[in-house]
């Protein structure tokens, strides 16, 4: 028994320190980039492990909160610099500013690529842009897609594919951006129409690029490195920045009450010096360095986009205190309204678009205006720009959800949300069938 007790003893002493050279990354990127890290990094320090742990964005952050201090991960990496904001807010990152290259330059176009208060750090660079097949594009006589409006044409129905925000950081930025550029409205109008005339909308954010890569869809918003990536794998996919984009920092971050907080700034500062920033020019991964091209004596491939042009000649200046701020609004109207009813959605837009079609052989006034009416209905946004606007809208959203009478006042009206969707849907359907059988 005292041998037992003793072996006993010496396993808890020992415990703590099997974890003591690990770092946990919470991140939502890809194995193949992940990977790349993991074995570059390892291979750097050997005696440091990286345990990756991989969520979406904003099922990291619940993680994060809902973790104990002192058995959190150690690292959170991500492409959403809004979702680093929340977490700043919510005090669950540590300042680091020792990790920080000085290399890298102070902003992206006006976008500061580093926290002025070193909670958190650009790794790279993301845009936000249409990926397509070209194969698929040429089988269904569809041209190039240059514009998010391209994706809104009546030859795109069926053709599309797209993400929820609330399961990709990446999709919200999308959507914010156009939000951003277009103004709360118009850029809900947009979507509507591009989710209209979407085949599906994926359970993650990689289900839009392994379906284009593969041939399973036509086009759909994706960032930039998933399109990137398959292009210079050789797969038969191309990738355009529209003018309505954005370039900000993919970041990385000290996560407060993490277990090995030493392990961790090294790998940040790895992630972040030029060995660890090359490895961004790797085929398939293909994502933007924070560091100029000039730090990389000549090895950046020919044709790869230039963040700098493209932040240059981008119409948005993104806000990221504006896209915090209404998160969780625009992740729940997306999908009370969209994912939710997608069906409804699809079968008012396929009516629509059969009805304008009939229409442009033969006018019909009665019928334009019944067109006119479902249309209003379908890709109108059920939330006002003058209600998602009003801060104790915004606050009840960014509160606990936790509070019972938190959570019964958002659940209410996310229960209305989806219901006016459906019946709005139903009855532009049904408009847009009476505009057609007008037509004669």
């Amino acid at each position: 028994m005292r041998r037992f007790i003793a072996l006993a003893c010496l396993l808890a002493i020992a415990a703590p320190a099997a974890t003591a050279g690990t770092v946990t990354v919470i991140t939502s990127f890809p194995k193949e980039l992940t990977a790349a890290y993991k074995a570059a990094f390892e291979k750097r320090n050997p005696s440091i492990k990286l345990e990756i742990l991989n969520k979406n964005t904003v099922a990291g952050i619940a993680f994060v909160r809902e973790t104990a201090e002192g058995q959190r991960p150690d690292v959170f990496w991500a492409s959403a610099p809004d979702a680093f904001e929340v977490l700043k807010r919510d005090r669950l990152l540590a300042k680091a500013s020792d990790v920080a290259n000085p290399q890298v330059p102070a902003k992206i176009g006006n976008y500061p690529i580093n926290d002025p208060e070193g909670f958190y750090f650009g790794q790279a660079l993301a845009g936000y842009g249409i990926m397509y097949n070209t194969r698929y594009l040429k089988a269904n006589k569809l041209e190039s897609p240059k514009e998010w409006t391209d994706l809104l044409k009546p030859q795109w129905f069926g053709h599309v594919a797209m993400t929820a925000p609330s399961r990709s950081g990446t999709m919200h930025l999308t959507v914010e951006t156009i939000l951003q550029g277009e103004g709360w409205d118009k850029g809900w109008t947009q979507i509507l129409q591009m989710a209209g005339n979407s085949a599906q909308i994926t359970e993650r954010s990689f289900g839009v690029p392994d379906g284009i890569n593969n041939g399973q869809f036509g086009a759909g918003p994706v960032i930039d490195f998933f399109g990137l990536a398959g292009k210079y794998s050789g797969f038969p996919v191309d990738f355009v920045y529209p003018q309505m984009t954005s370039v900000v920092p993919a970041n990385i971050a000290l996560l407060a009450g993490g277990k090995n907080a030493a392990e961790a700034k090294t790998f940040i500062a790895f992630s972040l010096s030029r060995e660890g920033q090359e490895i961004l020019l790797e085929p398939k991964i293909s994502r933007l360095p924070v560091l100029s091209y000039s730090a990389f004596g000549g090895k950046i491939p020919t044709g790869y986009p230039d963040p700098v042009a493209i932040a240059r000649r981008s119409k948005v200046q993104f806000d990221s205190d504006l896209s915090e701020a209404r998160y969780s609004v625009v992740t729940s109207l997306f999908d009370q309204t969209i994912t939710f009813r997608l069906k409804e959605l699809q079968a008012a837009t396929k009516a629509i678009l059969e009805a304008e079609a009939k229409n442009a052989v033969k006018k019909n006034a009665q019928a334009s205006d019944l067109v006119r009416q479902a249309r209003e209905l379908a890709f109108t946004p059920i939330v006002s720009s003058q209600i998602a606007g009003q801060a104790d809208f915004l606050k009840l959203f960014a509160s606990n959800k936790k509070e019972v009478a938190v959570a019964k006042k958002i659940t209410g009206l996310e229960e209305s949300w989806n219901s006016k969707a459906k019946a709005h849907y139903e009855k532009a359907t049904d408009l847009a069938r009476q505009a057609a059988a007008l037509i004669k």
